[in-house]
């Protein structure tokens, strides 16, 4: 019997034709790949570490901008407070930056390089322990008591408010007050005491802590600083004699009086007719010298201003030796 050409065939189980088919009743017709766009290739990446270095420059950028800011502030309060007890203008004077800057080395005492040593290291002292051998008990115990410290800084900073109550009773360690409050800010700061604040209040309020901190770490130099001054000036004028004496000649009579001041007349044909002594220099800034009686009195002697020009010529001599007068 003929086969029908118009009549599917059937195909017999067991072959290729069977299975590829039921291959395709199961699976569904086969699907083309969809074409892959291709990827750029990397460039060269920065170290993994660029950001931390990065973050310790600007540390480091920010901690220094800082620190010459308050050696400025630091030295101008100062030099402020030492000439005005001898009624002088620091700006009147022309002093700079730069001595400023030197002059605000006068803050940096051996007790102040030690209790920066020994803040900076109290945070370290668990590491401090473990590497001189200590127990691992010993050094959770005192891990454990520095979180305790530091979640006690509201009551520092209450004390440094109660002691601003107290200002008069303070002098002359005003700036006790402003540190005390400025020690409990940035003590709130370690992560003991922020471990349970959420993750973006606690980075608003570690930036306003550490804000309101300076501000009151400049209060403390200011305060220190203005009264470290004017301690010296009074030093300085209960030792006159021993400053470098000055000797005044000059072809004209001059209103140089006060105590201890000795005016000479030492007879014409001299160009340097008049002579004036028993002064003392306090400071000299450009041909122009500041001079006080070596007897001078607070509110009482005036300070003389004189210039060195051709009527006038100034002699600078040793002062009295220390201890004598």
């Amino acid at each position: 019997m003929a086969a029908d050409p118009q009549r599917p065939r059937r195909a017999v189980p067991g072959a290729p034709g069977a299975r590829l088919s039921a291959r395709r009743r199961a699976h569904g017709p086969a699907r083309t790949p969809p074409a892959r766009t291709p990827r750029p290739t990397p460039g060269p990446q920065p170290p993994a570490d660029t950001g931390g270095r990065l973050e310790y420059a600007n540390s480091a950028l920010g901690a220094g901008s800082f620190a010459v800011g308050l050696m400025l502030y630091a030295g101008y309060l100062y030099v402020d407070a030492f000439y005005s007890h001898f009624h002088l203008g620091t700006f009147a004077i022309g002093f700079d930056s730069l001595e400023f800057a030197l002059r605000s080395l006068r803050l940096v005492t051996l007790p102040v390089f030690a209790s920066l040593a020994v803040l900076f290291l109290i945070p370290h002292v668990p590491e401090l322990m473990a590497v001189l051998g200590v127990g691992e008990r010993r050094v959770g115990t005192a891990r454990a008591w520095g979180h305790a410290f530091a979640r006690l800084h509201p009551l520092l900073i209450a004390v440094g408010v109660l002691l601003m109550t107290l200002w008069q009773v303070l002098h002359p360690y005003h700036w006790v007050a402003p540190l005390c409050v400025a020690a409990g800010l940035l003590l709130g700061q370690t992560s003991a005491a922020t471990a349970r604040a959420p993750r973006g209040r606690r980075a608003w309020e570690r930036a306003a802590a550490l804000t309101v901190a300076g501000v009151f770490l400049m209060w403390v130099v200011a305060l220190a600083a203005g009264e470290l001054g004017r301690r010296d000036a009074r030093r300085a004028a209960d030792h006159l004699v021993n400053r470098v004496a000055v000797v005044v000649l000059s072809a004209e009579r001059l209103s140089l009086t006060g105590p201890g001041v000795v005016a000479e007349d030492l007879g014409g044909g001299l160009h340097y007719r008049y002579r004036y002594s028993g002064l003392r220099l306090l400071v000299e800034r450009d041909h122009r010298y500041y001079v006080l009686p070596v007897g001078w009195r607070e509110g009482r002697d005036a300070t003389f201003v004189v210039e060195d020009d051709d009527t006038v010529r100034v002699e600078l001599r040793p002062g009295a030796r220390r201890g004598t007068t």
